[in-house]
């Protein structure tokens, strides 16, 4: 029940007219040796396991690749203004191509996109919500399972691009902190009644105050704990008896 990685898939497709996937696949195996690689499937798409901060430098390094494509096409699109369009269909192909990565663009600057273990999310917005209350940006969240991706946009005439960059770094470094010392352990119902899932709860919140650095999060068939290992460990001892 320890959080030290995950799994993300990646879908390689929107460089697919521009590289040799295999080949971008294996500079992403040199430039992120911590990190471990499913096979390329035939959709463009490969899972990727590891740490977070080492995923959120495999990350960095495809959005310096999307926009230095981009940027290449804006080129390309200003040289053909100088050219006869003798090859429209030609010249709607690589439109086309352009705005496969525009998205990703379009994430930088003003924008900017911060992908956390759903968990450590709960985690932080419970004993750190200040990390998310920021004069002069926006800051919105969504969760699709065990990953959460933060979105951080400018806000109001004082805000900028380096100030949605700061405040990307700060949510990072309080992420990484706490990754390395957050431990979760799962309390499972072995009964699905009612009554059973009372009883732990009650435990769990009158177990609360002896334990101010433990989150709880309850589900229908469990309960989790996240906090330092000695605390859930403690924590666990006692509401198991």
């Amino acid at each position: 029940q320890v959080f030290l990685s995950v799994t993300s898939v990646l879908n390689m497709a929107v460089f697919k007219d521009h590289f040799v996937l295999e080949d971008l696949v294996e500079e992403m195996q040199k430039q992120s040796t911590a990190l471990s690689f499913g096979p390329l499937q035939p959709n463009g798409r490969i899972a990727v396991r590891g740490s977070f901060p080492a995923l959120s430098m495999l990350r960095d390094f495809l959005w310096l690749k999307a926009r230095s494509l981009s940027e290449k096409d804006k080129r390309e699109e200003s040289k053909s203004y100088q050219r006869p369009r003798r090859r429209p269909q030609e010249h709607r192909g690589g439109t086309e191509k352009r705005n496969s990565v525009h998205s990703v663009r379009d994430a930088g600057g003003g924008k900017q996109e911060v992908v956390l273990d759903t968990d450590t999310y709960h985690y932080m917005r419970h004993f750190s919500p200040r990390t998310f209350q920021v004069n002069d940006v926006v800051i919105s969240a969504s969760t699709d399972g065990g990953i959460t991706t933060v979105c951080i946009e400018e806000a109001g005439r004082k805000a900028d691009a380096a100030h949605v960059s700061r405040v990307k770094r700060l949510i990072e470094n309080c992420s990484i902190k706490l990754h390395k010392t957050l431990r979760k352990e799962r309390i499972c119902f072995q009964e699905q009644s009612r009554a059973e899932k009372q009883r732990y709860k009650r435990l769990c919140e009158g177990l609360k105050p002896r334990y101010p650095g433990v989150l709880i999060i309850p589900y229908d068939t469990h309960i989790d704990v996240i906090g330092t290992s000695s605390d859930i460990y403690e924590f666990t001892k006692e509401v198991r008896g």
